[in-house]
C-alpha cells in the first residue's frame, strides 16, 4: 500500500493512482468573511482555549481557497455552516446556498439552531436543495434534544439528508456534548442520516458502538488519526479492526481550511489505515469518494 502522499502537489497523482477522477470532501468550510474571521481569530488564541498552537494552515482568500481544493483534486465539497447563536442559521443558510450556485464544486448545504422557525427554515432549505446540513452542539452549546430541533430531525430523517453533527466532546466538552446525549435523539429518529464529525473524538469506542445500533450513522475522518490530533484523542488499538466493520460508512472530511497542517496529512492517516489487510484500496476508494458521493446525491 502507498504510504499517501508526502505532500499537497502529490495528492492529484496519488489520487489518480487509486483509479479516482477526484475525491469528495463532506466536511470543509466556507462562510461569510465577518464569520470567518472570528473563527481564524478563535484559533489565534488556541493556546489560551486548548494548551496548543493551532495555526490555519490555509489562510489565504475565499477565491484562492476554492482554487486550491481544485488543484488538490477535490471534485466534490460539502461547504459547511454553523451558528453560535439564535438569530444566524438561516442567514448562514442562505449564505451557503448561494455560495454552491456560484462554485460548481460545492453542494447546497444549510444548518439550524434551537429557536422558533427552525423547522421551516430546514424545510425551506430542502425545498431549495440542501444535500447536507451542519450541526454544532459544542460551538452552538446548545441542547440536540430540544424540543425545537425534533420536527428538524424528522424532516432530515425524512429526506434522506445527511447532517454532519459535532457532537463529541474533543477538542473541548460542552454542556450537551457527548454521544450519550446524541443517542437519545436517534432513539427518537433512529433513520436520521448522521455523519459523526471528527468520529466523535475522542469518544471512538462508543462511535462504533453507537453505528452497531444505528445503521445509517456515519463517521467522518475530519483530523483523525493525524499527528496534531493523536497528541490530544490517540486512536485506540483496534482502531482499524472496528473501522473493517463500518468501511462504508466512514466518508472524508478535512476541516479544510481550518487545519494546523496540509491536506496530504490527513490523506496520509486514512492510506495508514488502508495498510491493514482488512481495509486496502477499496476502502481508501470508498471513503474518498464512493460513500460521500453517496450521501450528498452526486
Amino acid at each position: 500500500m502507498s504510504p499517501g502522499p508526502a505532500t499537497d502537489a502529490d495528492v492529484p497523482g496519488w489520487i489518480a493512482g487509486l483509479g479516482l477522477d477526484g475525491i469528495v470532501d463532506l466536511h470543509v468550510h466556507f462562510l461569510p468573511k465577518s464569520v470567518l474571521d472570528k473563527v481564524w481569530a478563535y484559533f489565534d488564541r488556541a493556546e489560551q482555549h486548548y494548551g496548543t498552537p493551532w495555526p490555519i494552515h490555509y489562510r489565504t482568500p475565499e477565491a484562492e481557497r476554492i482554487e486550491t481544493l481544485r488543484a488538490l483534486g477535490v471534485k466534490v465539497f460539502a461547504p459547511l455552516v454553523y451558528p453560535h447563536k439564535p438569530g444566524m442559521a438561516e442567514w448562514l443558510t442562505s449564505w451557503a446556498l448561494e455560495f454552491a450556485e456560484q462554485v460548481p464544486e460545492a453542494v447546497p448545504t444549510g444548518t439550524f439552531y434551537p429557536e422558533p422557525g427552525a423547522a421551516s427554515s430546514v424545510d425551506s432549505a430542502l425545498r431549495a436543495g440542501a444535500r447536507c446540513f451542519k450541526a454544532h452542539v459544542q460551538v452552538g452549546a446548545y441542547d440536540p434534544r430540544d424540543e425545537l430541533l425534533d420536527p428538524v430531525w424528522g424532516s432530515l430523517s425524512e429526506a434522506g439528508v445527511p447532517v454532519v453533527i459535532h457532537c463529541g466532546h474533543g477538542p473541548l466538552r460542552g454542556d450537551f456534548t457527548g454521544l450519550e446525549v446524541f443517542e437519545e435523539v436517534l432513539r427518537r429518529h433512529p433513520r436520521l442520516t448522521a455523519v459523526l464529525a471528527h468520529a466523535a473524538m475522542p469518544q471512538f469506542t462508543t462511535a462504533f458502538e453507537l453505528m452497531a445500533r444505528y445503521p445509517r450513522v456515519h463517521l467522518d475522518t475530519t483530523m483523525v488519526g493525524v499527528p496534531f490530533a493523536e497528541a490530544m484523542s490517540p486512536l485506540p488499538p483496534d482502531w482499524t479492526a472496528r473501522l473493517a466493520e463500518v468501511a462504508d460508512r466512514v466518508v472524508l472530511g478535512t476541516d479544510f481550511p481550518n487545519i494546523p497542517y496540509s491536506y496530504a496529512t490527513q490523506l496520509q492517516a486514512i492510506a495508514g489505515w488502508a495498510a491493514d489487510d482488512r481495509l486496502g484500496e477499496p476502502f481508501l476508494r470508498a471513503v474518498l469518494h464512493d460513500t460521500p458521493a453517496k450521501l450528498l446525491s452526486v
